[in-house]
């Protein structure tokens, strides 16, 4: 067949599929009318999750799944806006890791807001005037993002969903690497190369700053000064890349927490994460965690950080494999409290599989 006849065959793809995409936001339309009515909220992890595992088991190639589910993503934030446009918190300036993380999840059509710093993106989730937030918690190499784990102590929201997303790290400057004095970026960030700069630098100095993003806008600005952050940050405040992907571990992952000030409902895939504090007596930690095996609650993740209202006292976060809501779940929940001075559950949510 002439290469005209496979493009006339595309067109008439192409027509077809416009038609039925608006047909489907027509249908977005009624919905966000019942769900204004209601009061439901726009964003439903849960039924997010059913449709794009309902794609991912629907394909049938040749497209791959990262394809449909990344088309998926944009008609669901354009779905966003037709019901109700959301407005979602991040970790600004533009171009950083996290504000990458939430586009790649949240799509165009939504509204965001950049912050300044985490503290501020709970504030705006617990006070209404951000929808959603998205906030980095942990990284594969570097461990938890200290602020955050704070502020999940601090602030009454609750994580309604997870993103996994693969980091690389760049060199930005617009110098010479010999010329390079001082370097910008996040405390996390640092650690995850810590290995490249010892070996790089004898006599640069290293000075943290809020965000990857905001060390592309300082270093921009100053000469014979770098940055690390993304190619994104590079392109958006003038910089080169001098040196890329200068992270010390090949598979460097990031986890960014999705805060609402609503729970998700259960898919039959989720995690929920509890934070505790215990009682000074030995073993106490270890009942807690006995309880957990009792009930054959899978842990995921377990880490501490020291209590802000008493000396020498520890809150524990733990992930695990289940729902609030599970029987299991819940009753192991209850008898894991009697052993703590305070439980708190911060979210059950659809477990993320897939790494953006």
């Amino acid at each position: 067949m002439p290469l005209d006849e496979f493009r006339k065959q595309i067109n008439k793809v192409d027509d077809d599929l416009v038609k039925l995409l608006n047909e489907r936001a027509q249908i977005v339309v009624e919905i966000g009318k019942l769900k204004n009515q209601s009061g439901n909220s726009v964003y439903a992890p849960d039924r997010e999750s059913e449709v794009l595992k309902k794609v991912s088991q629907q394909n049938e190639g040749p497209l791959p799944d990262k394809c449909l589910i990344a088309i998926w993503r944009e008609l669901m934030s354009g779905s966003f806006f037709l019901e109700r446009p959301l407005r979602i918190g991040y970790l600004g300036p533009d171009g950083s890791f996290t504000h990458t993380a939430s586009l790649l999840k949240f799509g165009q059509s939504v509204e965001y807001d950049s912050l300044t710093d985490i503290v501020s993106i709970f504030q705006e989730v617990g006070n209404g005037h951000c929808d959603l937030g998205v906030v980095p918690v942990e990284n594969s190499a570097g461990g938890g993002v200290i602020e955050t784990l704070d502020s999940l102590i601090e602030f009454d929201v609750k994580i309604c969903n997870e993103v996994l997303m693969t980091i690389h790290h760049n060199l930005l400057a617009n110098c010479s690497i010999d010329k390079i004095e001082k370097i910008y970026s996040k405390p996390e960030v640092f650690a995850q190369c810590r290995n490249w700069l010892s070996a790089t630098f004898k006599e640069a100095i290293t000075i943290p700053v809020t965000s990857s993003a905001k060390a592309a806008q300082m270093a921009a600005k100053e000469e014979n000064t770098a940055a690390i952050g993304s190619n994104i940050a590079a392109e958006l405040y003038g910089l080169k890349i001098v040196c890329e992907q200068i992270e010390d571990m090949v598979n460097n992952v990031t986890r960014f927490l999705v805060l609402s000030n609503e729970d998700a409902k259960p898919t039959g895939d989720d995690k929920t994460v509890v934070s505790f504090s215990t009682g000074h007596k030995v073993g106490a930690l270890a009942d807690v965690l006995d309880v957990f095996r009792k009930y054959k609650i899978n842990m995921t993740n377990i880490g501490s950080r020291p209590s802000r209202n008493k000396q020498w006292e520890y809150v524990f976060f733990v992930d695990f494999i289940g729902h609030r809501t599970e029987e299991h779940v819940a009753k192991g929940i209850e008898e894991a409290s009697k052993h703590c001075i305070a439980l708190s559950v911060l979210g059950s949510f659809p477990r993320a599989t897939e790494v953006l």
